[in-house]
């Protein structure tokens, strides 16, 4: 179950950082004048969809199934001193859920918004944090917590 898990995860990553870089794209193209269509209400729907899948795999990875976050809960002082533990404990956990309240509150305020110009203002701005937070709370190889860009079975 842990593998598949992980697979899903990582595959299931692709899918939603290519949303967001796509939602923050067509947000600051927008803010030139363009009139917020239902393309960008579906991105942003789309998005959240595929966020909010992802880090429920991930919460299941984290909770149940990581070997890695058990290590770190069974001595959580020690794993404090481990990078690679620290990472996956604390540092992954909490930049997605921060990028997943930003994806969501850019969302609802998006969707209260009158205006195009300030629809695609606030979609940069919460997607634009959302994507840089995101980024850097990914194991990107050559991190000490580095992972693989692609996994397979």
């Amino acid at each position: 179950m842990y593998s598949v898990a992980l697979v899903l995860h990582n595959g299931l990553r692709w899918v939603a950082l290519l949303l967001l870089v796509a939602a923050v794209v067509r947000a600051i193209s927008g803010r030139g004048g363009r009139t917020w269509s239902n393309a960008d209400d579906d991105l942003g729907k789309w998005l959240v969809i595929a966020i909010d899948l992802q880090f429920t795999i991930g919460l299941l990875l984290y909770v149940a199934l990581s070997p890695i976050t058990q290590a770190a809960f069974n001595d959580f002082g020690a794993a404090m001193a481990n990078p690679q533990l620290r990472f996956f404990a604390v540092e992954h956990i909490f930049g997605m859920t921060v990028a997943l309240a930003l994806v969501h509150i850019g969302r609802v305020k998006i969707r209260k918004a009158s205006g195009d110009h300030r629809r695609h203002t606030l979609a940069a701005v919460c997607y634009g944090l959302a994507l840089l937070i995101l980024l850097g709370s990914i194991p990107w190889p050559g991190m000490a917590a580095g992972r693989p860009l692609l996994r397979g079975f």
